[in-house]
C-alpha cells in the first residue's frame, strides 16, 4: 500500500491559484462538513453548534458560523478565548486560587452535547505561553478543570456527538515557526501551511478529502483485522513494546457517531487534518524505553528530549532536555496517566513531514510522525467499549485518565512490527513507512 495519503484527483495545477478568500471559505466549509459532518437532511438535520474559537482567530470563527448555517445548522453560538487573560491569570493571581474554574464555559459544552448539537474547538494559542510560570499553577488547574469536564469528556472520547478540532495563525505562533520572518509575514507563511496541510488550497477540497479518508478507512480496515497482540517500535533510541487491549478497533480518518444524546450514525472527522491511524494499547502491557522524535507543546511549555520507561504498562522513569518539571507533573496527574491510551502511526512521508515545517502544535505534529498518548483510552478503540462500564474495559485492557496526551515517537529511524499472538513477527513498518 501506498504511504502517500496525500493523492487527489485535482491539482492544483489544474486552475489558477485560489485567493486567500476562497481559501478561507474552503477551509470553513471542510470543518463543517468533513469535520463536524453537519448535514441539513435526515435524523440529524438542524443541529445546535458550539464554537469555541480565540479572538484572533476571530474571522475563521465567523466564516464557519456562516458555513455551518448553510449546512443547515439550527442555532450557532460562540465562545471566545484569550491568551492574554490566561497569561494574566497564571502569571498574577494569588496562590490556592487555580482550582477555580469557570463551569460555566464547561456547562455550554455540556449543554450542547447533551442536546445532540456539534462542537467545533479552533484551538491556537502561543506555544510558549506559559513557559515562564509555576507548572504546579497550571496543573493545579488542569487537573480541576479535567475532573468536572469528565462528564463531557466521556461524551466526546465514545463518540456520541460529531465534533471536530481545527487551528488557526495567532501572531505568537507563527513568529514562532517562522523567526526569520516579520510578524506579518509569518502569519501569512503559517495560513499557507495550514491550507496546504488542510488541502484547502485545492479546487475540490471536499472532493480531495473523501479520497484522503477513504485511504485511511483502508489502512485501519487491514490492522484491525490483524489483531496483533503487540507492536514492536526499535530505532533511534527506541526499544518499545505496546502490547494492544484485547478485541481492539483500529481507527482512522472519520467515524460514525454512537447512540447517545444524539441520533447516532453521523459520519464526521474529529481532526483536521489527521494522517493517522490508531487504536488502544493495553493499559498493563507496555514496556521498554522510548524517546520521543519531536518536541511536545503542552499547555504553553515546549517539551524536548522526552525519554520514557514503561515496565508492565507503567511509566517508571521519565526525563526531559526541557520541560522535565511539567512532563513530570503531567505524567502525575492520576493514576491513568501513567499508562498509555493511545498508539498511532503515521508514514514518515506524510503531507505534514515532507513539509519539513514544526508546527508546535500537536495536532499538526502528530500527523508528521507515529505516536504515543499517555491517558485516556478511547472506547470506541475496542469492540463493545462504548457500551462497557469502566470495569469492563479496564479488564479489556482499556485506560482511564483525566488528560490525554499525544506525543511523537516516530521518524525515518523507526521500524514497527506487529507481534502475533503466537509470538510471531510481521514487519508493518520500515524506516518509518507502512509495509503492509
Amino acid at each position: 500500500m501506498s504511504s502517500d495519503l496525500s493523492t487527489s484527483a485535482n491539482s492544483p495545477l489544474d486552475s489558477a491559484p485560489l485567493s486567500f478568500e476562497q481559501k478561507l471559505a474552503n477551509y470553513a466549509d471542510l470543518i463543517v462538513q468533513v469535520g463536524a459532518g453537519l448535514t441539513d437532511e435526515g435524523p440529524n438535520a438542524g443541529q445546535r453548534v458550539l464554537v469555541q474559537s480565540p479572538v484572533e482567530t476571530a474571522p475563521l470563527a465567523r466564516a464557519v458560523v456562516d458555513a455551518a448555517y448553510r449546512a443547515g445548522a439550527s442555532f450557532v453560538d460562540v465562545r471566545w478565548d484569550d491568551d492574554a487573560v490566561v497569561y494574566s491569570r497564571f502569571a498574577h493571581a494569588p496562590e490556592g486560587s487555580f482550582e477555580t474554574i469557570s463551569k460555566w464555559r464547561v456547562d455550554a459544552e455540556l449543554e450542547v452535547a447533551q442536546s445532540g448539537g456539534s462542537v467545533i474547538a479552533i484551538r491556537a494559542t502561543d506555544p510558549g505561553l506559559l513557559g515562564s510560570v509555576d507548572p504546579a499553577r497550571v496543573t493545579a488547574h488542569q487537573r480541576a478543570l479535567a475532573n468536572y469536564r469528565r462528564p463531557y469528556s466521556q461524551i466526546q472520547m465514545s463518540n456520541r456527538l460529531n465534533w471536530n478540532l481545527v487551528s488557526a495563525p495567532v501572531p505568537a505562533w507563527a513568529r514562532l515557526m517562522f523567526p526569520e520572518l516579520n510578524e506579518t509575514d509569518a502569519v501569512a507563511a503559517q495560513w499557507d501551511a495550514i491550507f496546504a496541510a488542510t488541502r484547502a488550497d485545492q479546487p475540490d477540497p471536499v472532493g480531495a478529502w473523501k479520497a484522503h479518508l477513504a485511504l485511511l478507512k483502508t489502512r485501519r480496515d487491514l490492522l484491525t483485522g490483524r489483531q496483533y497482540g503487540a507492536l514492536h517500535f526499535t530505532g533511534g533510541g527506541t526499544d518499545l513494546t505496546v502490547g494492544l487491549a484485547e478485541h481492539h478497533i483500529w481507527g482512522g480518518g472519520s467515524a460514525l457517531t454512537q447512540p447517545g444524546p444524539g441520533k447516532g450514525g453521523l459520519e464526521f472527522t474529529a481532526n483536521i487534518p489527521t494522517e493517522e491511524v490508531w487504536t488502544a494499547p493495553h493499559r498493563e502491557r507496555v514496556d521498554g524505553v522510548v524517546v520521543s522524535t519531536k518536541p511536545l507543546s503542552y499547555n504553553g511549555t515546549l517539551i524536548s528530549g522526552i525519554r520514557i520507561e514503561f515496565a508492565q504498562g507503567r511509566i517508571v522513569n521519565a526525563s526531559a532536555d526541557q520541560g522535565e518539571a511539567t512532563l513530570r507533573q503531567m505524567i502525575d496527574t492520576d493514576e491513568g496517566s501513567h499508562r498509555l491510551g493511545e498508539v498511532a502511526l503515521v508514514p514518515n512521508s506524510s503531507p505534514i513531514s515532507r513539509s519539513g515545517l514544526f508546527f508546535y502544535n500537536t495536532l499538526y505534529d502528530e500527523n508528521a510522525a507515529s505516536h504515543i498518548a499517555i491517558g485516556a483510552a478511547y472506547k470506541f478503540n475496542v469492540q463493545g467499549g462504548v457500551e462497557m462500564t469502566s470495569e469492563q474495559f479496564l479488564a479489556l485492557g482499556g485506560n482511564e485518565s483525566l488528560t490525554h496526551v499525544d506525543w511523537m515517537i516516530g521518524s525515518a529511524e523507526i521500524n514497527v512490527d506487529g507481534v502475533g499472538k503466537d509470538g510471531s513477527h510481521e514487519a508493518v513498518m520500515r524506516a518509518g513507512e507502512f509495509v503492509i
